[in-house]
């Protein structure tokens, strides 16, 4: 404070005075203020120098880069505006400090209309490196590659800085290839090009090459730095390469940069992410210094790993250190909650969001949402996001995804539709939450609708988007539309998702033969598949009867493919011999399964005993079930029928007492029926009704007064499902509007 009274002490002398060297000084002094970015004794002098009427065009230009470096860009721009010939230093300040501002548009003008000027400064090598940065920040490749163009012209050498700014332009545009061409013409790199390069990489999704370019420099002897650590550990971590982690954190060790916070919170995310716990936890606790960024990184480490209650007890220890949660920290314990359908701990961190005023960011809005709904209370999502701005695109995704969770496909439609009439841009996430309610609503109308949408907006154009309507075309029977929007993906785009979903299409409406040759033409295409494609063609052999096709189908996978059959191929197996009456086979099959069979298994091999009356591996199979799934009553009902089939009734009878004892109830099937935009359901209701109508009709022929009493039943059962379809009663489903 001393200084800079003494430097405007020194000014005022310098304006009574006749000294002919006063402008240098002036100069010296704004210069002195620019570097301290004193802005006070800058606003001193600037009074001054009007006052005395001294103030040449090199001072405003001065002042200019004085208040530039002070922040100032109000009065910089005003000054510059002033000048008739605005200097080099003026334009090169207010882009430097507009850019590092974040103000890269404002930085971008300011060069074209430096460049605009008759007569205008050249730039130099101060100019370009923060208009290259400027462009990078804004991603606009077209321009930052055009002034690269003018820097090589203007014959500006390609130096460290420059080319750092380059590499970083380049690397954020997506232009690996041209970057990696920037960096080998540079004559020097220094380290924080190599970390340019390292972190560069691994944002564009090249984890490998990140890793590569790390080896390539701790192999030229180049010494990482910290920030280097934190570039090349989390491409560790998304490759799962403990190994290449260890040897980082030796190299830790050694050059002594365990003591770097960052480096630290990068080492425990690392090892998080390679699914290693106790070794994070073991850099966790031997961290002298613990940030909230450490405490989140711990905690959604216990998350991905699966073991969230771990991750919950961190909060109350993260408390007591004195660490203040932040929103990245609450998103993720409501995650957590969520996963867990934890709903009371999800309530107390909602409380908790309220009295910190976390609610309104939009990573806690969207985890509330999240939460409420896998929590089976869509109601508290609905609460969650009536008081969102409704302006963002996230929380929508949100509330559609928990809707699709809870089975409400007609209510994500219908939040979808105020959604576009909100003008709320969705993106590709919102149509991955929302096209899964018209796979489930089968609803060939609503299904060209959505189709339309989609041609219109240009989603279609996404592979993920055309596999998914290709999804819902073949839900709803449509088989022909589903073939045709199939055909209309480039060969080239077609991936594995897309093919395992049309010979899931066809082997679902019994055509195996259709998606046998599917299947064999994706694998000349060069398609490799995977674990679903080969369950769809296996179901759709067994749906089709194809059975010498299925077994070579489930020795190619074993055997050319090397992969282990899961739970769902031996399913699919089971059901295809069983189908064809091959039980003994089947059950075979099930003693040779590596692992222990599940209840779908069981249950595929109980299915092929009921159609062929096989009572004894039935009652083998019903056995299993019974233990694995008690409270499934399609069990008990299927052995019964198996027991009847046979003739044994008391078997049958003791089967379906079973239910009452256990104290299940089988629940009625039903079918919709669309009513005005109004999806009801229609339940074989009134059961007493129904057994009624039945015990009438057996009477018919018996005497005149029974047929009446059924033919009574019958009649008010029909004006019961009447008063339904009229919509007297309050429907179950909202208006597929």
């Amino acid at each position: 404070m001393n200084g800079t009274s003494k430097a405007v002490s020194k000014a005022k002398g310098l304006v009574t005075t006749t000294n002919p060297t006063r402008a240098a000084q002036y100069a010296s002094l704004l210069h002195h203020y620019a570097t301290t970015k004193s802005l006070t004794p800058t606003k001193h002098l600037h009074a001054h120098l009007i006052t005395s009427g001294n103030l040449p065009t090199h001072l405003l230009s001065l002042l200019t880069s004085s208040y530039a470096a002070c922040n100032h860009l109000y009065y910089a721009r005003k000054l510059l505006d002033k000048m008739p010939d605005p200097t080099l230093l003026a334009y090169n300040s207010m882009i430097r400090v507009c850019t590092l501002n974040g103000s890269s548009r404002e930085a971008i003008e300011l060069f074209v209309e430096m460049h605009n000027r008759s007569g205008y400064p050249w730039p130099d090598k101060f100019t370009y490196p923060f208009v290259v940065k400027a462009c990078g920040d804004l991603k606009l490749l077209g321009l930052g590659v055009l002034v690269h163009g003018l820097a090589m012209k203007g014959g500006v050498k390609l130096e460290t800085f420059l080319g750092n700014c380059l590499l970083a332009m380049y690397m954020n545009c997506g232009e690996k290839e041209v970057a990696r061409g920037v960096f080998d013409a540079m004559t020097e790199q220094s380290v924080v090009t190599w970390n340019t390069m390292i972190s560069g990489y691994y944002q564009n999704g090249c984890a490998e090459e990140a890793l590569k370019v790390f080896d390539e420099m701790v192999g030229l002897g180049v010494e990482p730095d910290s920030a280097t650590l934190v570039s090349v550990l989390p491409a560790c971590g998304h490759l799962k390469d403990l190994k290449c982690g260890m040897e980082i954190l030796e190299l830790v060790k050694e050059s002594g940069l365990g003591s770097s916070l960052s480096v630290s919170n990068a080492l425990v995310d690392m090892f998080a992410k390679c699914g290693c716990m106790s070794e994070a936890q073991l850099v966790f606790d031997g961290m002298d210094k613990r940030d909230v960024v450490t405490w989140t990184t711990l905690i959604n480490g216990y998350t991905w790993n699966g073991d969230g209650k771990r991750a919950l007890m961190l909060c109350p220890l993260m408390v007591l250190e004195g660490v203040r949660p932040n929103a990245v920290t609450v998103a993720s314990l409501l995650s957590t909650c969520a996963d867990l359908c934890f709903l009371k701990q999800g309530r107390c961190l909602h409380g908790w969001a309220l009295r910190q005023k976390l609610e309104s960011d939009v990573s806690v809005e969207t985890a509330l949402i999240d939460m409420y709904a896998k929590c089976s209370c869509i109601r508290g999502s609905f609460q969650v996001f009536a008081k969102t701005s409704r302006k963002r695109t996230v929380p929508w995704n949100a509330v559609l995804s928990g809707c699709i969770h809870n089975g409400l496909a007609i209510e994500a439609i219908g939040c979808f539709k105020k959604m576009v009439l909100e003008s709320v841009a969705p993106n590709s996430a919102t149509l991955s939450s929302l096209l899964p309610a018209y796979a489930k609503l089968a609803d060939l109308q609503q299904a060209m609708n959505i189709h339309g949408y989609l041609i219109r907006s240009g989603f279609l154009s996404k592979v993920e988007v055309s596999t998914a309507l290709l999804d819902i075309y073949s839900k709803c029977g449509s088989l022909c539309f589903a073939h045709e929007i199939f055909n209309e993906i480039p060969r080239k785009d077609k991936d594995i998702f897309c093919w395992s979903a049309i010979i899931a299409s066809y082997g679902m409406h019994g055509n195996g033969e259709i998606a046998v040759s599917l299947f064999n033409q994706m694998v000349q295409l060069g398609v490799v598949p995977n674990e679903v494609t080969f369950t769809s063609v296996l179901h759709a052999c067994s749906h089709g009867g194809l059975v010498d096709e299925g077994l070579d189908l489930f020795n190619f996978m074993v055997g050319v493919h090397q992969m282990k059959p899961r739970s769902h191929h031996y399913t699919c197996m089971v059901d295809l011999l069983g189908r064809a009456g091959r039980l003994e086979e089947a059950y075979q099959l099930i003693r040779t399964m590596p692992f222990e069979p599940s209840n779908a298994v069981w249950g595929a091999l109980l299915g092929a005993c009921v159609i062929h009356e096989n009572v004894e591996l039935g009652e083998l199979a019903s056995e299993w079930l019974f233990k694995l799934e008690p409270e499934n009553t399609g069990n008990y009902v299927l052995m019964a029928k198996l027991y009847a089939a046979a003739g044994r009734w008391k078997d049958a009878e003791k089967t379906r007492n079973m239910l009452d004892d256990i104290g299940i109830r089988k629940n009625p099937a039903h079918s919709l029926i669309e009513q005005k935009a109004w999806l009801l359901p229609y339940w074989t209701i009134q059961v007493t009704a129904v057994e009624s109508a039945a015990r009438g009709l057996q009477y018919l022929d018996l005497d005149g007064e029974k047929s009446v009493v059924g033919f009574n039943a019958l009649g008010r059962l029909a004006s019961q499902i009447s008063t339904v379809i009229q919509g007297k009663d309050k429907p179950i489903y909202a208006p597929a509007t």
